[in-house]
């Protein structure tokens, strides 16, 4: 651990090192760092300089920053100076101490927990760092800064916000009364080159084959649900998947947080609103879902189902808007359908369960169940054919599954990546709209590293 946590901060010889530990910066180091920021900002102002070119701002910043360094007292060398105008500089127009993390593009999520304790995952897995905030009221400045950027409030009447960075990043951020120890901030990451179908068959995420299924799926107009666990990798394949829809074609995206980043041109992209301070104005996902349907999609893409929106989605489904893709927090492509039952009872629609469940078994065509695995790799572990009703029940059938088989003396996880040997109902509607690829992928056996003997 001790090597990705010194990769985060660059480590520099003098001063600042025997004041910078694991443990985080001295509170000397940061009293310095505040200090120079007050007197920065009653020196300059930032509203005047507003109207000039970014890049000339930041150098007179910089300037006004390099003298007050030379003013202090304390005998710096010259990194030790650079530095110390760096973290100065990431504090008036950045994030503060967050900004090393994220230039760091190994890095998929940031954890604040205290404003002294900050964790990051990086390949999966998670790290403590020696990044800190002076204290809370610090903390707080940064998320104020994050949310005003998106037009959101934090505050004690609205102590929960989602947000965004300008990257796409996902923010979310709960503050007292909610979060008992202080501001709690989560961000998670998304890389500034977006993941293609062709990286994930390449770390065998998934298999050519199957992703030639999937393409197939999304050409065709089938209506597909990605489901997974959180942090799994949903709304990464939801943007893979989107990436198949057809130039020609409207997109219309709802989402909580605006993070999804199509290549179409021709996208609409629709957000929540939270309510005002009044409590009133509130626009929710699924006054979106509606409105959508009169904006004349071609497809609608919804960045997570969770609610009462459910039934308005279904109702697209069924009423014309094909090739529907949508994300669901299950663990099983079972689970799935089970959780949309009961979201679509949450909409007070006084429809009995089944009436529900044919609504649900007419919309959905497709469940993609993807995976986090121990060794923090993301598969996908399943697709599955929603078949229609027998009885009372939904009936499903798997196409691909992904059985574990182990771990390897690294801890990496073993399986295999296995058709079922079932040819899809829906594979005659793939042929007929000029879906090409063999029928001897429902045949296949990928095998994924060796166990430990």
């Amino acid at each position: 651990m001790a090597a990705n946590v010194n990769s985060l901060v660059p480590q520099e010889a003098g001063w600042v090192d025997r004041l910078f530990t694991d443990q985080g910066f001295h509170p000397e180091y940061q009293e310095l760092k505040f200090t120079l920021h007050r007197k920065l900002l009653d020196r300059i102002n930032l509203e005047m300089l507003s109207s000039v070119a970014v890049e000339r701002v930041r150098a007179e910043v910089r300037s006004a920053v390099a003298r007050l360094v030379d003013e202090e007292k304390t005998p710096l060398s010259l990194l030790e100076k650079d530095r110390i105008i760096n973290e100065v500089l990431d504090e008036v127009f950045g994030l503060g101490p967050l900004e090393p993390l994220l230039a760091d593009p190994t890095i998929s999520d940031i954890l604040v927990t205290t404003p002294r304790l900050v964790y990051v995952e990086r390949a999966g897995k998670l790290y403590k760092t020696p990044v800190q905030f002076k204290d809370n009221a610090h903390l707080m400045r940064i998320i104020e800064k994050i949310v005003a950027r998106v037009g959101r409030r934090v505050d004690e009447s609205s102590p929960l916000v989602d947000a965004r960075l300008p990257d796409g990043s996902r923010v979310n951020a709960a503050i007292p009364p909610v979060a008992v120890d202080g501001p709690l901030l989560s961000i998670r990451r998304f890389g500034r080159d977006p993941l293609t179908a062709e990286d994930l068959v390449r770390t065998l995420s998934i298999t050519e084959g199957m992703m030639l299924l999937l393409k197939a799926c999304v050409h065709s107009k089938l209506n597909c649900i990605i489901s997974g666990g959180t942090g799994a990798g949903k709304t990464t394949l939801l943007n893979i998947l989107s990436s198949f829809i057809g130039a020609d074609e409207r997109i219309v995206t709802i989402e909580d947080a605006a993070e999804l980043k199509l290549r179409q041109e021709h996208v609409a992209r629709m957000e929540t609103r939270p309510p005002n301070i009044e409590g009133t104005g509130a626009i929710r996902i699924r006054e979106l879902v509606i409105n959508a349907l009169r904006m004349r999609p071609d497809r609608i893409v919804v960045g997570e189902v969770r609610g009462e929106e459910a039934l308005d989605m279904l109702q697209a489904m069924n009423t014309g808007h094909d090739g529907s893709l949508t994300t669901i927090h299950a663990n099983t492509p079972r689970d799935a359908l089970g959780r949309l039952e009961v979201m679509v009872g949450m909409s007070n629609a006084n429809m009995g369960v089944r009436a529900i469940r044919q609504q649900v078994s007419s919309a959905v065509d497709v469940i993609v169940q993807i995976a986090r695995m121990s060794d923090g790799s993301r598969r996908i572990i399943a697709i599955t054919e929603v078949l229609g009703m027998e009885g009372e029940l939904v009936t499903m059938q798997d196409i691909f599954v992904f059985e574990k088989t182990g771990l390897t003396d690294r801890g990496k996880v073993t399986g295999r990546f296995r058709a079922t040997g079932i040819r899809p109902k829906f594979y005659e509607k793939l042929r007929v709209t000029g879906s090409q690829f063999p029928a001897s992928i429902f045949q296949t056996v990928v095998e994924i590293g060796t166990p430990q003997a």
